[in-house]
């Protein structure tokens, strides 16, 4: 017989006396609170109401939540209608949590109304029945705007890229079949004499640097097209749009590395103990500042660990386990299982910007020769790169969380070889053994090759 297993509650399951809880829509919120009834122990008495998404209103909204002792005060992740409830009642001195609205999702065969969302949410407040969802402070809130917004203009970039690609084939220029990439010097050399006006291939082609010099023959051929003037005004428009883009994401990064350097918690600390914006790069240094630390991860930037950082925080006590942190990002599926069954779950949606930049440290981190390179090679052969990726992803997750955790911890690569220096070499060889033996029909015999 199995022992019994003792599971405590968590802190968000505690059960509460007085709760409140606001169905939020864009330009309103219903209001719910529920507190002990007057008439006697253990009655409950809930009061709702409905409130303007306005400052002023929510700000009085606010006082009369901390006159009425509300303990906390749950919000549904309603698009980006909660932030103004969040952060103006966060402000007044409240306990504000936010919570997925899958959690908070109404039994079916309900009826469905503001008033009875906002009591149902406030009854699962009282019950501790919610998790709250990860808001960051304030610092890195400002931080992650930036880095999202650099992301949103290097997407809009890479569409731009794809335009021009797009209207050189139109124009029966075949340029992107021998440049790697339209971003390429060479590329951008030829595209702007074509816009002057510049039609002869051998002309354009003699534009080509370094590498490209040596295709010089291919570049004739592929530049030999129906490129006309009113291609070169579309693709002069477009050519400015990334110009334009490119300020754009400059100004952005130079923001976003003041605003990383601006926090205390990210620096780094010297042996002595000093603290401050130059500490921890000394080669004494006690720790290393955070984006140092998580750029020493193979295939992580430094802009890429900031991006990290935006999504993430610094505060790795938010996160109880490494694997609180993956789970957040949507790098693992649900537990689906019932009795002797178990069934592999669906991944939830997770954090999409922070699952991106991993996504990209992964995919930067296969082309090294370390540890985490062989793991995704390992994985790839036998699954596929897609499932490789977002393994070697969470691998990179589990390490930024214990850099973050512990800041005088530093990465150490095991090496491209830790698999193999762990292979039972005996028992590899028994099982291929076994299966020649399966595939031939009898027994075979292995003599061991004469010195």
């Amino acid at each position: 017989m199995n022992r019994p297993q003792v599971i405590d509650d968590q802190e968000h399951e505690r059960v509460r006396e007085r709760v409140a809880a606001i169905d939020v829509a864009e330009d309103s919120g219903m209001v719910c609170t529920r507190l002990p009834h007057p008439s006697g122990p253990g009655a409950r008495r809930s009061t709702v109401w409905t409130v303007k998404a306005r400052m002023g209103a929510i700000r009085g909204l606010g006082r009369q939540l901390a006159r009425d002792g509300i303990e906390v005060v749950t919000l549904e992740s309603t698009s980006d209608y909660w932030r103004i409830w969040f952060f103006v009642l966060e402000a007044a001195g409240l306990a504000v949590q936010l919570v997925n609205a899958a959690q908070a999702k109404n039994l079916p065969g309900r009826p469905k109304t503001d008033k009875l969302d906002a009591q149902w949410l406030a009854r699962l407040t009282e019950m501790g029945l919610l998790r709250a969802s990860f808001v960051p402070p304030q610092a890195i809130r400002d931080l992650r705007d930036y880095t999202r917004a650099r992301t949103r203009l290097t997407q809009e970039r890479t569409r731009c890229f794809q335009r021009l690609e797009k209207l050189l084939e139109g124009a029966l220029v075949k340029l992107s079949s021998v440049a790697s990439k339209l971003t390429t010097e060479s590329a951008q050399d030829m595209i702007k004499a074509m816009i002057a006006g510049e039609r002869d291939p051998r002309t354009l082609a003699g534009l080509a640097r370094t590498r490209m010099k040596a295709r010089h023959d291919d570049l004739v051929e592929a530049l030999d097209g129906m490129f006309d003037d009113h291609h070169g005004v579309l693709a002069r428009m477009l050519l400015d749009q990334i110009a334009f883009l490119d300020q754009r994401i400059t100004q952005l990064t130079t923001r976003i590395t003041g605003a990383v350097a601006a926090m205390p918690e990210a620096g780094g600390v010297d042996g002595d103990g000093t603290t401050g914006p130059q500490a921890g790069t000394g080669p004494d240094a006690a720790a290393l500042p955070a984006v140092a630390r998580l750029a020493e991860i193979p295939g992580l930037s430094e802009d890429l660990a900031r991006a990290i950082i935006a999504e993430t925080g610094l505060d790795m006590s938010r996160f109880p386990t490494a694997a609180h942190l993956v789970s957040g990002a949507g790098l693992c599926p649900s537990a689906r299982q019932s009795g002797p069954r178990t069934r592999a779950g669906k991944k939830g949606q997770g954090n999409g910007y922070l699952r991106g930049s991993l996504g990209q440290a992964a995919t930067g981190a296969a082309r090294t020769d370390t540890f985490l390179g062989e793991r995704y090679w390992r994985i790839a052969r036998r699954r596929g790169k897609a499932k490789a990726q977002v393994a070697v992803a969470r691998s990179i997750l589990v390490i930024i969380w214990h850099l973050l955790a512990d800041p005088a911890a530093r990465f150490t690569d095991l090496g491209s070889g830790y698999y193999q220096a762990r292979t039972d070499k005996d028992r590899k060889i028994k099982n291929h053994i076994r299966q020649i033996e399966a595939l031939l029909g009898h027994p075979i015999t292995i003599t061991p090759k004469a010195a």
